[in-house]
C-alpha cells in the first residue's frame, strides 16, 4: 500500500483550486459580457474535469471544501487527507484570486466591483433563497461525487460526471446567487471584492450552508445505500 504523502495532497489541491478559480471567476471576470452565463458555468465544469484527471490520482481532486467534508463522513479519507486537502484548497482560492486582480488590472477601466463574488443581496434572490439553494444544490454534488467514486462505478468517468454536474449546478443558480457549492471559491472571490458590495458580510452564508448541504449529501448517500459503504 502506497504511503499517504500529506505535502503532495495540499499541493494538489492548491494547485486544482487555483486552476479552478482561474477557470470559473476568472473567465466571469476577464471575459462574462463574451461568454455569458453558459460560458461561466462551463468555466467551471471544464476546471473540474480536467483537474480531476490530473491531480485525480494524487488528492482525488476534492477542490472544495465541502466534497472534502463529505469524503472525510464517508470514511472515503482519514483526517490527516482532509486537513492537509482544505488548508491547499484555501490558499490556491486565495493565490487564484490576486492571480485574477493582477491580471485583470492591467487593463484601464477595470474596477473590482463585486468580483465575481457569492451575493443574495442586490439583483440576486435574497438570502433565503441562496441557503436554500447551496444546501440543494452542495447535496447534489456531493451525491454525484460519492456514487462515481465506488468500486462499481465505470472508471475513468468520474471526472467527466461530475464536471458536467459542476456546470449544470452553475446554470441554476448562477442567477440566484452566482453559485458557490463551494466555501474555498467564494472565500477566493470575496477577500477581493470591494468592500461596498457586501460581499465580505454576506460570506459567512456561503461557507456555512455549502457544509451543511455536504452533509445532507452524506446522509441521503448513505441511505440510498445502506447494505455497503458508499
Amino acid at each position: 500500500m502506497e504511503t499517504q504523502n500529506n505535502g503532495r495532497i495540499l499541493v494538489a489541491e492548491l494547485v486544482g483550486t487555483l486552476v479552478l478559480m482561474l477557470g470559473g471567476p476568472g473567465v466571469a471576470i476577464f471575459g462574462s459580457e463574451y461568454v455569458g452565463v453558459a460560458g461561466v458555468a462551463a468555466g467551471f465544469g471544464l476546471s473540474l474535469v480536467i483537474m480531476t484527471y490530473v491531480i485525480g490520482p494524487i488528492s482525488g481532486c476534492h477542490i472544495n471544501p465541502a466534497v472534502t467534508l463529505a469524503m472525510f463522513l464517508a470514511k472515503k479519507v482519514n483526517g490527516a487527507h482532509a486537513v492537509f486537502a482544505v488548508i491547499g484548497q484555501l490558499i490556491g482560492a486565495v493565490a487564484g484570486g490576486a492571480i485574477i486582480l493582477g491580471i485583470a488590472s492591467g487593463r484601464d477601466d477595470f474596477e473590482r466591483g463585486s468580483f465575481a463574488a457569492n451575493l443574495w443581496s442586490g439583483p440576486y434572490f435574497g438570502v433565503g433563497a441562496a441557503i436554500v439553494t447551496e444546501v440543494i444544490l452542495t447535496a447534489i454534488l456531493v451525491m454525484v461525487v460519492l456514487f462515481t467514486t465506488t468500486r462499481r462505478f465505470e472508471p475513468g468517468f468520474g471526472g467527466l460526471i461530475a464536471g458536467f454536474t459542476l456546470m449544470l449546478l452553475h446554470l441554476i443558480a448562477i442567477p440566484i446567487d452566482r453559485t458557490s457549492v463551494n466555501p474555498a471559491r467564494s472565500i477566493g472571490t470575496a477577500l477581493f471584492a470591494e468592500t461596498s458590495t457586501g460581499a465580505l458580510e454576506q460570506l459567512w452564508v456561503f461557507i456555512v450552508f455549502p457544509l451543511v448541504g455536504a452533509i445532507v449529501g452524506v446522509i441521503i448517500a448513505m441511505v440510498w445505500r445502506p447494505q455497503r459503504p458508499i
